[in-house]
């Protein structure tokens, strides 16, 4: 049987990088994790990292052997979490990952909130616009935003908000150039766009109908509060999600653009690996922040 806090050892090694990260996270001397993944190594008779002074790389029999071991831990974890949860407040680490607009839009109006109702629970928040594996890299949840459905990637999947994505303008700018009664009637204004090559607004009406409709590019930002920016400043007419220009359009520097048109939807979804999905401290934080979301949502 294998010594299970070998496979600790182990695993925090591969996922900080080396000993020396390891050594750092867990207070264990260098030498000591060295010689622990040695014996492990021995014990299974097998290399499972190739390691010089320079590089710390596992190898292929390494990468599976990870994967299982992390599963174990997250197992003992949560057979520990099981008997603690009865009579204890949600605790320990929670790890999430998520993008710069969703970080500032979505969890930091609500994180100090979860931390004040779960004082024994520890959040460490990844802010990173980078493609992120959950399962690989340790993370227990991913907040994403998302147009289109997110694809079948054996995760746990919930929805927390759905919003409208609408067209907003400033005051001004519509003063001075007068408001459009429909979308082709866009195709005269200046328009904030998200990409090069996003210079066509698909929308799509009330009643079922739909348009395509492309107007004079004023601006480029893959950023969504630079357009709430350029918006503001009167430069032309931007679709925005509504919930990141609602502060906007409650004061009145925004106003909608044709009411009855949308440019459709975006999805804010909460992911997490099976496992780490049923931690007490994991559950605690995702229906915490399911309900604030949902609760931005209704305030509409």
């Amino acid at each position: 049987m294998l010594n299970l806090n070998d496979l600790v050892l182990f695993a925090t090694a591969v996922e900080s990088g080396g000993f020396a990260a390891a050594s750092r996270r867990l207070g264990v001397p260098k030498s000591t994790i060295s010689k622990r993944v040695a014996a492990l190594e021995d014990e299974l008779g097998v290399r499972l990292i190739h390691r010089t002074s320079r590089s710390f790389v596992l190898t292929d029999t390494g990468r599976d052997f990870h994967e299982h071991a992390r599963a174990a831990l997250i197992e003992t974890e949560a057979a520990e979490n099981a008997v603690r949860s009865r009579v204890a407040e949600p605790s320990g680490r929670v790890r999430i990952t998520c993008g710069v607009p969703t970080a500032q839009e979505y969890l930091a109006p609500h994180l100090p909130a979860l931390a004040r109702a779960y004082p024994r629970l520890q959040v460490e928040v990844d802010v990173s616009d980078r493609f992120v594996d959950l399962v690989q890299e340790g993370y227990d949840i991913g907040v994403r935003s998302h147009f289109a459905p997110l694809p079948d990637s054996g995760l746990i999947q919930r929805q927390a908000a759905v919003e409208r994505i609408v067209l907003l303008a400033a005051p001004a700018y519509l003063a001075a150039r007068g408001e459009p009664s429909s979308p082709q009637a866009l195709a005269e204004h200046d328009g904030l766009l998200t990409g090069p090559a996003n210079g066509a607004w698909t929308l799509r009406g009330a009643d079922g109908a739909s348009a395509v409709v492309s107007p004079r590019p004023r601006m480029v930002a893959n950023e969504g509060r630079v357009l709430v920016s350029a918006a503001v400043a009167g430069l032309g007419i931007a679709v925005l999600p509504e919930g990141l220009s609602r502060a906007e359009t409650e004061s009145g520097r925004l106003r909608r653009v044709l009411p009855h048109w949308d440019a459709g939807t975006v999805t804010t979804s909460l992911v997490m690996p099976h496992r780490r999905g049923q931690l007490p401290g994991v559950r605690a934080t995702v229906e915490f922040l399911i309900e604030c979301l949902a609760q931005k949502q209704g305030a509409r």
